[in-house]
């Protein structure tokens, strides 16, 4: 394998590329390779039997992880009056309305991972669609990004709610935590992720839904999963 690092080719002849390993195995495999100098991320890769070009088959939703994503967002919060008192209460990093969206026009202001408005300011933050919605910022009501209780959608995120949507080769990409977590909170984590995506199956999705399953970390290799190893929802 030209140009990996030893560390990568460690990990790499640690899996047995034919085999389907058990949800449990496969974290406990990750967990044992090793470590790169920074806390890496745990991500999942899930193909579903789906065809994202119709829009009655889009997965789309968001879920708190029991144990967060070891990673802190900086959110941005569109709200005004006390709604702009309760999204500074709860933790969000930049409250404002027209003063932040100037800002993001005229500036090209992006320090944020997520953004959340309230319902009267979607007016304002229209406007950004062009700028938000390509980097996948734009506020969706069916995200809970777009609410009046912005306090609570704001303190579910900073305590690891994570969105996922899956791409156009019908693929869900997410993260589940970090190496730094120990094997339980992984896999609650991950079970916890497969289970929402697994209830969003759209009703005009026919055959096999959850295909194939992967587990990696930041700089590793993927570890081949067991779909039927992971899913615990009905």
């Amino acid at each position: 394998m030209p140009q990996r690092g030893k560390r990568y080719r460690s990990a790499f002849e640690s899996v047995e590329r034919s085999k389907l390993y058990p949800l449990s195995e496969a974290v406990e495999l990750l967990l044992g390779w090793p470590r790169a100098g920074f806390d890496e991320s745990v991500d999942i890769a899930m193909n579903l039997g789906v065809d994202p070009k119709h829009a009655d088959q889009m997965v789309r939703g968001a879920i708190v992880l029991p144990h967060g994503t070891g990673r802190a967002l900086r959110i941005l919060a569109f709200a005004k009056g006390e709604k702009e008192a309760e999204a500074r209460e709860a933790g969000a990093d930049y409250v404002g309305a027209e003063d932040l969206a100037k800002k993001i026009q005229d500036e090209g202001w992006l320090d944020f991972e997520r953004v959340i408005a309230t319902p009267d300011l979607m007016s304002v933050v229209g406007r950004l669609g062009k700028i938000l919605g390509p980097r996948g910022l734009m506020p969706n009501p069916k995200l809970g990004t777009v609410t009046q209780d912005i306090g609570r959608a704001v303190a579910e995120n900073k305590a690891g709610k994570v969105e996922y949507r899956v791409d156009k080769a019908g693929i869900v990409h997410a993260s589940v935590g970090k190496v730094s977590f120990d094997k339980g909170k992984l896999l609650d984590n991950a079970r916890a992720l497969i289970d929402a995506v697994v209830r969003a199956k759209p009703a005009a999705a026919k055959g096999s839904y959850l295909r194939k399953l992967s587990l990696t970390t930041t700089t590793g290799p993927g570890i081949r999963v067991d779909p039927s190893s992971a899913v615990q929802a009905a």
